[in-house]
């Protein structure tokens, strides 16, 4: 842009036969004039109005150093960069293949060759932290720790021993509006006598006894039919562990002056569901050295990967201590991770 002061036209302060325009406005007018001329001439700046993103503004208006062509990176970058360096070494034991330790037990190995089968036909895509978990497994069984499970552990689980319902609404929903007939079908069976021949299981100390609709992933056929609305309930629920070995349900009874002594169970990967069914006062369940008591007709959600102990103190008139547990997964396991600890654990591996 040009400007000629021959063409502006004057003031009436400055028209001939006026009086003469004193050196201060001359030069006020001039200043004025160079001004308009910069800012016509000057190329738009960053703060313009242009309707770019705010990446592209901070990397087209940051400043650039002398004798080098790149800017500075912003600190927004510099974050997003280190997040993105942290996700690369998260995945590092999946992208590296690296061998698998020396020292771990034929059962890892096992898995890890399971898990090595899976990759190949679906995909290594969120696998990190169950090829993680799988590396570290016998670094675990050496900790002396409160939270140990015995079989496999997921890292970067969030931990504790009890959950809140909000963790599992839905199926804790389900499970309670079905208490009636869930201790009706129970009663029915317990009327029949304990044995294995119908169906029973005896598992740890004298006076415990199991009757399993599903065992370590199986359908127990039979006493599915014996129980059929409680087999029913067990269908409708989202995140019921029916397809691989960490996962069971059925009803457990505690006799009284029974008790079971600190143990670990197998993974964190599972939250157990204990819906109460017959709870005398005299019951108690701690759990990472936190008591809880059963209430009939209410759920209770364990991590039993913890160090946990169940007793029943009561006397012979009190009867037996008897709940409805369902292995349900934890809410933090994705669901990629979910569809390959299906087949890790399948019962056929």
């Amino acid at each position: 842009m040009s400007w000629s002061l021959d063409l502006l036209p004057l003031p009436p302060c400055v028209e001939l036969g006026g009086p003469p325009l004193s050196g201060l406005l001359w030069t006020l007018l001039l200043l004025f004039l160079w001004y308009c001329y910069r800012v016509g001439a000057d190329p738009p700046s960053c703060s313009s109005g242009s309707a770019h993103s705010a990446l592209s503004r901070s990397s087209s208006c940051s400043p650039v150093e002398h004798g080098h062509s790149t800017p500075k990176p912003s600190p927004a970058i510099a974050v997003e960069s280190g997040e993105e360096e942290e996700a690369k070494s998260y995945l590092m034991p999946v992208l590296s293949h690296a061998p698998f330790p020396a020292q771990a037990a034929a059962g890892s190995r096992k898995l890890y060759t399971a898990l090595q089968e899976y990759a190949k036909r679906y995909s290594w895509a969120g696998m990190g932290r169950i090829h993680k978990g799988l590396r570290i497994q016998t670094r675990m069984n050496d900790r002396s720790t409160i939270q140990k499970p015995h079989l496999f552990y997921l890292p970067d689980v969030p931990s504790i021993p009890f959950f809140p319902r909000d963790a599992h609404r839905h199926d804790i929903e389900i499970l309670e509006a079905s208490y009636p007939i869930i201790l009706a079908e129970f009663q029915a069976v317990f009327k029949r006598g304990i044995d294995t021949k119908l169906g029973w299981i005896f598992q740890g100390p004298k006076g415990q006894a199991l009757f399993p609709l599903y065992n370590a992933g199986v359908c127990v056929a039979s006493n599915c039919r014996a129980c059929p609305c409680t087999y029913r309930t067990l269908l409708s629920l989202r995140t019921f562990i029916s397809s691989n070995s960490l996962g069971s349900a059925g009803f457990w009874l505690l006799g009284p002056g029974a008790s079971l002594g600190g143990t670990y169970g197998p993974t964190n990967t599972r939250l157990r569901c204990h819906l109460g069914l017959q709870t005398p006062s005299q019951c108690e369940l701690v759990v990472g050295g936190e008591p809880q008591c059963w209430s009939e007709g209410h759920c209770l959600l364990v991590d039993d990967s913890f160090l946990h102990t169940i007793s029943h103190n009561g006397g012979a008139e009190d009867g037996p201590r008897v709940i409805f547990s369902v292995d349900l997964w934890h809410p933090n396991v994705a669901a990629a991770e979910r569809q390959a600890l299906d087949y890790i654990f399948s019962p056929e591996q």
